[in-house]
C-alpha cells in the first residue's frame, strides 16, 4: 500500500475510518499499531497522528500506557446521536427534495440502484459505501454549507454503528425497504414525506441497536458497554 508522504496521516486516518465503517475494527478493539504499520508500510508517526485525528472525531479513545481503542458507545450516546442525526438528515432530505429537478432525481435514482445491487448481493460493506454516497449527494443537493458541515461531522461518529446495525436481525432488509420508500418520496417531489421517512430511517437504526443490546447484552458487549 502506497501513501503520498506529505499527507500520510490524512490517508491513514481515511483508511482507519473505513475499517471502522466496515466492521474490520469494532467497538472496544485495540488498534494493533505494529501490524497496521507493517501492512501499510509506514512508520508509527503517521499512524499515531491519524489516531489523534480519529480521537478528536470521537472514533478512537487514546488510553495512556495502554494504547488506542475503538470507542465503545453507551445506549444514551446512541439515542442522542441518532436523534440529532434524524432531525438533521430529515431537514436535509426536505431541502434536497424542494430543490430537486429531473436531472438530480435521475442521479439519485442511480445511487439508489447501487444500493439495490449491493443488497441483492448481500454485500454489507458495499452497501454502506453506496449509502454514504447516497446521503452525501442529498447533502450536496440541499446546498446548505452549515448543515453539511454538521452532518458530515456527526456521520463520522455513527460509522461506529452503521455496519453493526446491518448485522441485526432483519435490519438489512428493513433498511433497503426504507430507502425504497424514500426514493418514491423524491420521485413524487414530496418534501414532507421525504423528511418524515428520513427521520424515521435514522430512528429505526437506533431502535434496532438498542433493542438488541437490551435483549442480548452479552452478545453485544463489544458494541455497547
Amino acid at each position: 500500500m502506497k501513501f503520498r508522504k506529505a499527507t500520510y496521516h490524512i490517508q491513514v486516518a481515511d483508511l482507519l475510518r473505513d475499517m471502522i465503517m466496515t466492521g474490520k475494527l469494532t467497538e472496544g478493539d485495540k488498534v494493533n499499531e505494529g501490524k497496521l504499520c507493517e501492512t501499510m508500510g509506514i512508520s508509527k508517526t503517521p499512524l499515531r497522528e491519524a489516531l489523534r485525528v480519529l480521537s478528536v472525531e470521537g472514533l478512537i479513545e487514546l488510553v495512556p500506557n495502554r494504547g488506542a481503542f475503538v470507542t465503545t458507545p453507551t445506549l444514551e450516546e446512541i439515542t442522542e446521536m441518532f436523534g440529532v442525526m434524524g432531525l438533521l438528515e430529515g431537514f436535509c432530505a426536505r431541502s434536497a427534495c424542494e430543490k430537486m429537478d429531473d436531472s438530480a432525481f435521475d442521479r439519485l435514482e442511480k445511487l439508489h440502484a447501487r444500493l439495490e445491487e449491493k443488497f441483492d448481493r448481500r454485500d454489507q460493506e458495499g452497501y454502506i459505501h453506496a449509502n454514504n454516497r447516497y446521503h452525501s449527494y442529498l447533502q450536496e443537493l440541499a446546498g446548505n454549507r452549515t448543515l453539511n458541515q454538521i452532518i458530515s461531522g456527526l456521520r463520522k461518529k455513527i460509522l461506529l454503528y452503521r455496519f453493526q446495525s446491518l448485522n441485526l436481525s432483519e435490519r438489512f432488509e428493513k433498511s433497503i425497504e426504507e430507502h425504497r420508500e424514500l426514493i418514491e418520496a423524491f420521485r413524487e417531489r414530496n418534501p414532507d414525506k421525504a423528511e418524515k421517512l428520513m427521520s424515521t430511517h435514522l430512528k429505526n437504526q437506533a431502535g434496532a441497536l438498542i433493542c438488541l443490546a437490551e435483549k442480548s447484552p452479552v452478545e453485544t458487549r463489544k458494541m455497547i458497554d
